[in-house]
């Protein structure tokens, strides 16, 4: 096959390892990441143009002679990304709006599962308080309360007792998250352990594509407020050879069938986050892309080709692909954050030795990082960087991701000294 050039739409850590992993590829001739990080320019030209500016994107896939084109964050599906680039006939991985509604509207989801009998929570969809507090007088405590739109990971309230419930849902219908929290999601509290699995999809076939953990809270035990993800690792000893087949035929599948059958067929990933509940895995909700900071786990344990996986799926050709290739290895992601994380995180804090040479099996994949006015290295988001490691065992790979933490500074950073706790524990 000829060397293809490949646009990648995103600018964060799961942007950053997509461009490391594809760039290793033989058959990536030209890598060009719109608007990518500085921790991506290492491994790619890149372009300003916003993951939002569908017209800026299409015409930038044109003048590159884009083979395929990778997107990264979901906010550019919402809008059409997708769309437009098959009507320019450039092959998308990545789902189309309609499609990507199971993440983009978590209430469609919920419906979705509710049609095609999916195993997942009791809940109700409402759009003013008093009809919200009616359905939260039929449940028990603690409470689920979810923005229905995108919210950056943040639209989530486990409500401990009624009146934090109530008050999530004003905060959420008076305009917390604009228009994403028009609708409010209520949900019965499901006991059990979270677990993502992954899935490579062309609409109408499905290619199993690991799994990960990760660790909403902020900070180390579990506690404070939830965020976009402080860390992960893979694989989970959790989510059993058995279990995946279990959520396997009773979710994935059945979403790719019942998504062709009503007329959107889902491209992309399809990131399920599980709940392993004593009746068996139910879903928590989907996503339309890989997981951040999953993906880096993920990079890093495929030994594979992953291009070859990608342009199969955008070009519904899956089939006939060849299935991915896992190291034995476990990989953990740690995530070095900006102080403030992740309500108002302050930006603009100096980066030192992310660029160092670790060695061994660490990486670090920037996140929200910039160049100031005089090149130094800066934080630009919440999420600043990623910190990853392969071990033989997980404890192995935690040991050598905190150690490159341990060469890593950023003014008032902070990390969560205990990803993988869990698995960890039961060792």
């Amino acid at each position: 096959m000829e060397k293809l050039n490949i646009l990648l739409v995103g600018s964060g850590g799961r942007e950053h390892a997509l461009a490391w992993k594809i760039a290793q590829s033989p058959l990536c001739g030209r890598l060009v990441a719109a608007p990518g990080n500085p921790g991506v320019e290492q491994v790619a030209e890149l372009r300003p143009v916003k993951v939002t500016d569908v017209d800026g994107l299409v015409a930038l896939a044109r003048e590159i002679a884009a083979d395929l084109v990778v997107v990264g964050p979901e906010s550019a599906l919402e809008v059409g990304l997708a769309d437009e680039l098959a009507k320019a006939g450039i092959p998308c991985f990545g789902g189309s709006a309609l499609a990507a509604r199971l993440e983009t509207s978590k209430a469609f989801t919920k419906d979705f599962c509710a049609r095609h009998g999916l195993p997942t929570a009791a809940y109700g969809v409402f759009t003013d308080a008093a009809s919200a507090g009616a359905f939260l007088d039929t449940l028990t405590a603690p409470f689920v309360i979810k923005a229905d739109g995108l919210a950056a990971g943040k639209g989530v309230v486990i409500a401990a007792d009624r009146a934090e419930a109530d008050a999530a849902v004003l905060d959420m219908l008076g305009g917390r998250f604009g228009s994403a929290g028009a609708r409010v999601v209520i949900e019965e509290f499901m006991h059990g352990e979270e677990a993502s699995l992954f899935a490579i999809c062309d609409g109408q076939t499905a290619v199993l594509f690991g799994a990960a953990q990760d660790h909403k809270r902020a900070y180390d035990g579990d506690e404070g407020p939830n965020t976009g993800g402080m860390g992960t690792y893979s694989p989970p000893p959790v989510l059993t050879p058995a279990l995946v087949d279990q959520a396997w035929r009773e979710l994935v599948l059945p979403t790719i069938a019942g998504m062709a059958a009503e007329g959107c067929p889902y491209v992309g990933v399809l990131y399920a986050g599980l709940m392993l509940t004593e009746q068996g895995p139910k879903l928590v909700e989907y996503n339309a892309r890989f997981g951040d900071p999953e993906c880096q786990t993920l990079m890093l344990r495929l030994e594979s080709d992953l291009v070859p996986l990608l342009l199969a799926a955008a070009k519904g050709e899956l089939a006939s692909a060849a299935p991915p290739v896992w190291r034995e290895e476990a990989a953990i992601c740690v995530v070095l954050a900006a102080e403030g994380y992740p309500d108002a995180p302050k930006t603009g804090g100096l980066i030192q030795g992310a660029d160092s040479e670790f060695g061994g099996e660490a990486v670090i994949f920037h996140a929200g990082t910039a160049r100031d006015a005089e090149g130094r290295l800066v934080a630009s988001g919440g999420r600043v960087l990623n910190v990853c490691a392969l071990g033989a065992t997980l404890h192995e790979a935690r040991d050598v991701a905190y150690a490159a933490l341990g060469a890593v500074s950023l003014e008032g950073g902070f990390y969560r000294t205990d990803i993988g706790w869990r698995a960890l524990s039961q060792h």
